[in-house]
């Protein structure tokens, strides 16, 4: 499959904290979706935006950092009522976030109080990893910095809209340096990201769309349920007449231990943003880069 023939939905979520289990809510969501031409031109682009009623006071120092006060979202949609359009913007795109957990922590929370799941994109793919990836010795990984180290102009940080661009700009910037033909599994695998899991494989979308083990003692359970039981089909072997051998093919060990990687192992953090302006909606890097020295 070809990953720049396809819509390209980078998106970016403005909340009242930082918690989404523990009842911060959504404020704005904002997606921008970019066609490619062949050589990876920008050929068309919209914009998607809501402004969302929390159904809960926006704390003072949000309204400071993004300039969205309660009266801003008084009459604006709840989320439940804009759900199925950020669904259907989302789920056979390539997704692209700086900081991809935590505005799906957020979605996928806000998706399911609608009686909707994660739409489960074409890829994943964040740009704090692949900017970490492209630039390991950079001191920072925010969003502002990368787009000043790319030369990519990011006006109005804070709003989710503006953001969702640069963010989008990013990713399609580092692929052209790092020349990743149009190829949707080589990209994946240079952006460390995930994506739907190859045909023939064990595991796969349900008719709802969601990834789940399609035999098994899990049969039809969604594979974020079971992640020991996905750690063990990455390592699966059995025995043969002629020795070992692996119980399931390379291209779904391979699947599987890329969804560890990012989903299963440390990922998808506890957000530690604080509430500085500097740091509100902008990366923070995941745990471990002060052991090799990089200031965020």
């Amino acid at each position: 499959m070809r990953w720049k023939h396809l819509p390209i939905v980078a998106f970016d979520t403005e909340t009242t904290g930082l918690q989404p289990f523990a009842g911060d809510r959504i404020i704005e969501f904002a997606a921008v979706v970019l066609q490619l031409d062949d050589d990876g031109n920008t050929i068309e682009q919209s914009r998607h935006s809501w402004l969302v009623n929390p159904q809960i006071p926006i704390p003072r120092k949000v309204t400071e950092i993004t300039g969205i006060a309660d009266g801003d979202v008084a009459g604006a949609p709840r989320f439940y009522e804009i759900a199925p359009e950020v669904f259907d913007l989302l789920k056979d795109s390539i997704a692209v976030a700086h900081n991809f957990p935590f505005d799906m922590a957020f979605l996928s929370k806000e998706l399911s109080d609608a009686d909707l799941h994660w739409p489960e994109p074409l890829a994943e793919v964040d740009t704090v990893d692949v900017s970490m990836q492209s630039n390991p010795e950079a001191r920072s990984h925010k969003l502002g910095d990368v787009c000043k180290r790319l030369g990519i102009v990011l006006e109005d940080a804070h709003r989710a809209t503006n953001d969702a661009e640069a963010c989008g700009r990013v990713f399609l910037e580092l692929a052209r340096r790092a020349d990743v033909s149009d190829d949707l599994q080589q990209m994946l695998s240079w952006a460390r990201a995930i994506g739907r899991p190859p045909e023939g494989s064990p595991i796969g979308p349900n008719d709802e769309g969601r990834v789940v083990f399609l035999d098994g003692k899990y049969e039809g359970q969604p594979v974020g349920e079971h992640p020991l039981h996905l750690a063990w089909m990455a390592r699966a072997r059995v025995r043969g007449p002629h020795g070992w051998t692996w119980r399931y093919s390379e291209s779904t060990r391979e699947w599987a231990q890329r969804w560890l990687a990012v989903r299963g192992a440390g990922r998808h953090r506890p957000n530690p943003k604080s509430f500085r302006s500097e740091d509100w909606v902008l990366d923070p890097c995941i745990a471990g880069e002060r052991d090799r020295g990089i200031r965020t």
